[in-house]
């Protein structure tokens, strides 16, 4: 069962990915729907990942207050793709590099910081790259428009992809 729930996370976060080019109201809920059924993973009666209900909970409010901000967004805003591709390259670049982290041999909570850190980081230099390239310009630094979209693109992305970065933070410090 437990594998089944693992293959079963990991096809959901897949699809909050997917997700997040047009529906972005959804994605992060997909995202935190993998979480939780991560948290069901057990072998023997203990769970693989200790994933408890204060993380969840916590989680649960971040995905219903960007779900809420996604859902008051213009529908023009909401429809836009412009640069999905590299907000959501910078969010995954931004975490692997955050999860290098543990080379410093440092606690677990200063590593999950570290992850979410460098996936904000990462979103933000994705835009920036995206807003050099001729379909960008006319959300760049100097249009007015550059800290709306991506305001409104990233977030939904990085709380999406963070949640992601919780299992592997927790999945890399138990192997440690």
């Amino acid at each position: 069962m437990a594998t089944f729930l693992i293959i079963l996370s990991c096809m959901l976060w897949a699809l909050s990915l997917y997700l997040l080019r047009g529906r972005q109201v959804a994605a992060p809920a997909v995202s935190f729907v993998a979480l939780v059924v991560l948290s069901l993973a057990k072998r023997n009666g203990w769970q693989l990942l200790p994933i408890n209900l204060t993380m969840l909970t916590g989680w649960l409010c971040m995905t219903l207050v960007v779900m809420f901000a996604c859902y008051l967004q213009p529908a023009a805003v909401r429809a836009q793709t412009k640069g999905w591709g590299y907000i959501t390259g910078g969010a995954i670049v931004g975490m692997i590099v955050g999860l290098l982290g543990f080379s410093f041999n440092v606690g677990v909570s200063m590593l999950y910081g570290i992850m979410i850190l460098a996936t904000v980081v990462g979103i933000f230099l994705g835009f920036l790259l995206y807003t050099n390239t001729p379909d960008g310009r006319p959300v760049g630094p100097r249009s007015g428009h550059f800290f709306k979209y991506l305001l409104a693109k990233g977030f939904p992305t990085a709380v999406t992809v963070m949640q992601g970065g919780v299992a592997l933070v927790l999945l890399l410090a138990i192997q440690k």
